[in-house]
């Protein structure tokens, strides 16, 4: 059973007129920002084969990416490695969260979005669904979208910072990355406050003292 489009139903049958799911990626990463997007389908508009984008192989995602860009209203926001050092990953996850929804065309009447907490600040009717990257297509596709953008971002950021394989391990603490970060240093894309990047930080700071 794949994710269906029931939520967004009732919330139609309700009387509401815009519904967004939305959903974020890369909270986990040592390296590059959070990334979420939010959609609003339009309900006799829903491209095939949306998935949580985990289940979904790369060449999936980009042809789902491209169908929703031209037939959904999408937006996407970030917070960048400063903020999430200045107010945790969590804060910083729900900030990108609200700057993707602020991005949208409309004002939501009601936002479902993916996880069991609603995001601080995101004055809006939210429903947290849990999983809702497998059970809610709004959310299915929001997830595409985030992660398709961070990817490219992760890409690019590898061009620029070569050796650390970003542009395959997309900043996350893959063995080959934690090698380079022992082998080439911290880079400013780093999160410094994320526990290996902080140790090797530290062991810097005693070796050059």
């Amino acid at each position: 059973m794949g994710p269906d489009f029931e939520m967004e139903k009732a919330a139609y049958a309700a009387g509401m007129l815009h519904v967004a799911g939305v959903d974020e990626v890369g909270r986990g990463p040592l390296a590059g920002p959070v990334t979420a997007a939010a959609v609003v389908l339009d309900p006799l508009l829903i491209p095939d084969g949306l998935n949580d984008s985990k289940q979904l192989s790369k060449k999936r995602r980009e042809a789902l990416a491209e169908l929703l860009a031209g037939c959904a209203m999408v937006s996407v926001g970030h917070a960048s490695v400063e903020e999430i050092e200045q107010v945790n990953i969590l804060r910083a996850s729900h900030l990108a969260m609200q700057r993707a929804v602020a991005g949208l065309p409309v004002v939501p009447d009601q936002v479902l979005v993916d996880g069991a907490i609603v995001p601080h600040g995101m004055n809006l009717p939210v429903i947290p669904v849990v999983k809702g990257d497998t059970r809610c297509l709004s959310i299915s596709a929001a997830s595409i979208v985030a992660k398709i953008a961070r990817d490219r971002i992760m890409v690019d950021l590898a061009q620029q910072h070569p050796g650390y394989g970003w542009e395959t391990n997309m900043g996350y603490g893959s063995k080959s990355h934690m090698a380079a970060l022992r082998n080439l240093g911290v880079t400013p894309h780093h999160r410094r406050t994320f526990k290996p990047v902080h140790k090797m930080l530290y062991q810097e700071k005693i070796v050059s003292s």
